[in-house]
């Protein structure tokens, strides 16, 4: 399960040492970390970051086809999860060291900064292979945060792309060696951490309006 902790002005969620999908009571635990993290006072950052082989691998399918009945309410908290972290007052930086996948990849979109091994590991948004349509949420944030070329390649082609290959295409912000993904991450967030406040988070919010929009509209197509 996710862990919150703090390093003089930063605060790092790890999310986990498996796939780190999407399942109830993980976001439940992401959604509390994040509500700590607007609660504190004074100058702070966040980092998220994942211990193994994945960052994120998105969506819980296991768990969603055996409770097919709460699908509805499933899709209505992993938009609420990604319109929380994208609307933070404070400067947020992903530390993808491992594959980041589907949601997990709008996930890191939904924050300021990407950071990414260099040598192993795809950013992937495979929706287009596994038959699941982006909801509109979705698709606004994705097409909110990337180069229209780049967020037509990656939605339509299922494109796995590499550190090189994602940095090339601006959906990361830089890519760095395993080792030093999280502790660049780190130095990163603790250089921000005087612009947390209600101004950076009026600006992200007026920014980046018509996503949230998208993300909390709780009539939500299925298909």
């Amino acid at each position: 399960m996710p862990t919150l902790d703090r390093q003089d002005n930063v605060f790092v969620l790890d999310l986990g040492d498996g796939e780190n999908r999407f399942h109830p009571d993980w976001l439940a635990s992401v959604k509390a970390a994040l509500d700590e993290v607007r609660a504190a006072e004074g100058p702070r950052a966040l980092v998220t970051a994942a211990t193994g082989k994945f960052y994120s691998n998105g969506l819980d399918l296991d768990w969603l086809l055996a409770h097919a009945d709460q699908h509805h309410d499933y899709v209505v908290s992993v938009h609420d999860l990604l319109a929380r972290m994208l609307s933070l007052p404070l400067v947020t930086v992903a530390a993808l060291q491992g594959h980041t996948f589907a949601a997990g990849a709008m996930f890191s979109l939904a924050h300021d900064v990407r950071v990414m091994r260099a040598d192993r590991g795809y950013w992937c948004l495979p929706e287009a292979d596994i038959n699941i349509p982006f909801t509109p949420g979705m698709s606004a944030l994705i097409q909110g945060r990337l180069a229209p070329r780049t967020a037509h390649e990656a939605m339509v082609t299922a494109r796995r792309y590499g550190g090189h290959d994602a940095l090339t295409a601006g959906i990361v912000d830089r890519t760095v060696a395993e080792a030093a993904v999280r502790s660049t991450a780190i130095e990163f967030a603790a250089a921000q951490v005087g612009k947390a406040g209600d101004t950076l988070g009026t600006i992200k919010t007026r920014m980046y309006a018509p996503v949230l929009a998208a993300l909390r509209d709780k009539d939500i197509p299925l298909g």
